[in-house]
């Protein structure tokens, strides 16, 4: 049976070149203008015979190579013929976008022969580089795919809500609530249990001064979970092999990828230094204050002598200190002064200041 389809492609085969190349053969001979002979009925036949008696000595050749092929297919893994197969139908693109200006020149044989060897060339390179060259291209595949995934994971790393850690200065000093009531402060509030408990130490001591302070700042945690529109969340766990509770807050921000909230200078550099975020209120406090430049003018009113000669200490509404130089003879009442600098730290902001009467006498 495969002996019979093997004759047939041959004389398919034999008839197609005899078309299209015995056509250009006579063209170079005195029998072109034999009409008889040169006709595409007559040299499809001929090229057809000519196949055919090939056969009786090509086709045990043929049919023994394509048993070969049979088998060498059948042994290979399916993931090579997908590629070779993709491989071979590249080549033949490849063929056939070089074999358009070629097939284009007028030269007999030259024009129809170079693009059918150009097409088993190519085919058979695209095969060939198909499968041997799979796992590269699986690999590139895979990488992009891996880096796709990686980028989707990282996103899905990157916590959806925010931690605000309180720290026990930020909720003794009070403004945390208010700060929380006008929406300034987002996500969710975090309260560490070695937090409460360090308030509740502060609140049990024999010191009136910090009892009071213990007390109000758990009057401020309740405010904050019972009256505010924030979630709160306590924070169960705790460090033994701490003993700081700063270090703690620190360690935990770490943990859940949140921020410190707190008030403590010292606790602010920390966390700058461990890389651990953080919002300090008396920046905040600082960053909403009226600015304040050299030569303004100021209405205050002396409290205090300072700490260094004939200095006076004044207070704005916000409690910023006011150093008044040459102010100790108006402590109690009410002057016009001069600002001459301001010292803005994370501590807070002070503003010298000198009388505007001096000013004048100047």
């Amino acid at each position: 049976m495969l002996k019979r389809i093997v004759q047939g492609c041959f004389l398919l085969i034999g008839g197609t070149l005899g078309v299209f190349l015995l056509d250009d053969l006579l063209k170079l001979t005195s029998l072109n203008d034999v009409a008889l002979i040169n006709n595409s009925y007559t040299t499809a036949i001929v090229g057809a015979i000519i196949f055919f008696l090939l056969t009786f000595w090509a086709v045990g050749y043929v049919v023994n190579f394509v048993k070969w092929l049979e088998d060498t297919l059948m042994n290979l893994p399916a993931i090579e013929i997908i590629f070779g197969s993709i491989g071979l139908m590249l080549g033949l693109l490849l063929a056939f976008l070089f074999g358009l200006p070629i097939s284009m020149v007028e030269i007999p044989v030259f024009d129809t022969l170079i693009p059918i060897l150009l097409s088993l060339f190519l085919g058979y390179m695209g095969f060939q580089v198909g499968i041997k060259k799979r796992e590269e291209i699986i690999s590139l595949f895979t990488i992009q795919s891996r880096q796709k995934k990686k980028s989707v994971e990282e996103e899905a790393d990157v916590p959806s809500t925010s931690f605000k850690i309180l720290d026990t200065s930020v909720i003794i000093d009070g403004r945390i609530a208010d700060i929380c009531q006008t929406g300034f402060l987002d996500g969710v509030i975090v309260i560490p249990q070695f937090v409460l408990e360090e308030l509740q130490h502060i609140a049990d001591s024999s010191d009136a001064l910090k009892r009071n302070r213990g007390r109000r700042g758990l009057d401020i945690l309740n405010r904050i979970q019972k009256e505010l529109p924030i979630e709160v969340q306590i924070y169960e766990g705790d460090f033994e092999d701490i003993q700081e509770v700063d270090s703690k807050l620190v360690k935990l921000a770490k943990i859940m990828q949140g921020i410190v909230v707190t008030n403590d200078f010292n606790l602010n550099k920390v966390c700058d230094l461990q890389g651990v975020q953080v919002l300090n209120i008396n920046d905040l406090a600082n960053a909403v204050k009226p600015v304040v430049l050299p030569g303004e003018e100021m209405h205050v009113q002396v409290i205090k002598d300072g700490k260094e000669h004939n200095q006076g200490i004044a207070y704005l509404d916000d409690g910023t200190m006011i150093v008044v130089e040459e102010g100790k003879n108006y402590i109690g009442r009410y002057i016009d002064v001069l600002v001459t600098s301001v010292l803005q730290t994370s501590a807070g902001r002070m503003i010298f200041a000198k009388p505007k009467l001096l000013e004048k006498a100047l």
